[in-house]
Parts: structure tokens; C-alpha cells; sequence
């Protein structure tokens, strides 16, 4: 079929005078309608039926993914949440790692950020798939973004070489979700911060 002929959308469920989008063209646009609605309404005022509106599709096709509320939102969270695709460079693993964790606890204790994640875990309490991504999302770091800077610092014989492994380079994310989880929507300290790289990362990863 010709790109340009006019299709059965698969999020739109008839025929429309636009190219057929694929399928990861889909996800894109719901993902980013569901951030939009919940950073410009809020959890309590998140809906499929908007959603499904913004991005141009229908509800059949995003529960063909996301089969609840609970669970499109804890994906639109997650992007909320992401980490910027490219790292900082300090030239110092110390600095680096402050200002990556200081940018995740601007994002964590925002208040988009902090109120959603309280709806998120009212709700994915009667639903334990989505429960349990979210333990996974709070829990987990940023492998690749906290990898590549752990790597830098090991060529720059800041870091030892068997320290380069994703249970090590995700620690100072996964202490940062913990402060966050103990103090909800409360800003995240400077001290806190500082705490958790000195007295923690950079004594399990130093040379010996």
C-alpha cells in the first residue's frame, strides 16, 4: 500500500484521508497526550477518552497496550521522569553525579511530579501488574545514563574497573527514590545529595 494512500489508522479505527501510522507512531502520540494531560490536569483529572482525543486515536488501541488508567499513566509518569539523553560532563565523577541527582529531585519533588505519583500509588493498589511496575520504576536507576558516567570516570582512573556494573551505577538513584518515597512531595536537600555521593558512591567505587 502506497504511504500516501488513505488507510485504515489502527488508532482511529476507520478510514481517514491520512498515511496509515505505524503502530510505534501510535504509541508515540499517546504517550505524549498522556503527559500532556496529566501535567496540564493532574492525575485526578487523567482520562482515557482524553487522551485517546489528543492523540488522535481511539480507546481500543491504547487498551490494546495499556490496559487501564493506572497503567498508561505510570508509563506517561515515566517520561515525566526520564533522564536527559545526554548525560552531564564535568570532567569530575563527583560533580557529575550531584548534578544528576539534584536534576532527579527537581523532577521527583516537582509538583506534577509528586502528585501524580501519589494518585499512582493509590491506584495501583488494586492492581497488581501495575503495583508492581511502579515498585520497579521507584526502585530501579537509569543503567545507561548512570553507566556512561561511571565509564568516564573509570578512563579517568576515578573509578575502578569492577565497579562499572549496573548495580553499582543505579545505588545513588535507588537511595534518591527511597528519600523521596520517606518524604514524599518534600524537596530532596542539597545535604541529602552530597550525603549520598560522598558518604556512599564514591567510597564503593574509588580505587583501593
Amino acid at each position: 500500500m502506497a504511504p500516501d494512500s488513505p488507510a485504515r489508522d489502527p488508532g482511529r479505527g476507520g478510514r481517514t484521508g491520512r498515511p496509515r501510522r505505524s503502530a510505534a507512531e501510535v504509541r508515540h502520540a499517546v504517550l505524549q497526550a498522556a503527559v500532556g494531560e496529566l501535567t496540564e490536569r493532574g492525575y485526578d483529572g487523567f482520562t482515557m477518552d482524553r487522551v485517546a482525543a489528543r492523540a488522535g486515536t481511539n480507546k481500543t488501541a491504547i487498551y490494546r497496550r495499556w490496559p487501564s488508567r493506572t497503567s498508561l499513566a505510570l508509563a506517561a509518569y515515566r517520561q515525566l521522569v526520564a533522564w536527559p539523553e545526554s548525560p552531564p560532563d564535568t570532567g569530575a565523577l563527583r560533580s557529575d553525579v550531584i548534578a544528576l541527582l539534584r536534576a532527579a529531585a527537581d523532577r521527583m519533588s516537582s509538583p506534577d511530579g509528586a502528585e501524580i505519583l501519589r494518585g499512582l500509588m493509590m491506584d495501583a493498589r488494586r492492581e497488581p501488574a501495575a503495583m508492581a511496575g511502579l515498585r520497579d520504576e521507584l526502585a530501579r536507576g537509569e543503567p545507561g545514563t548512570m553507566l556512561a558516567v561511571l565509564a568516564r570516570a573509570v578512563a579517568r582512573g576515578e573509578a575502578r574497573q569492577e565497579s562499572l556494573v549496573p548495580r553499582i551505577a543505579t545505588l545513588p538513584v535507588a537511595l534518591l527514590r527511597h528519600e523521596h518515597l520517606l518524604n514524599g512531595p518534600e524537596p530532596i536537600s542539597d545535604e541529602t545529595i552530597t550525603e549520598i555521593v560522598d558518604l556512599v558512591f564514591l567510597p564503593l567505587v574509588r580505587p583501593r
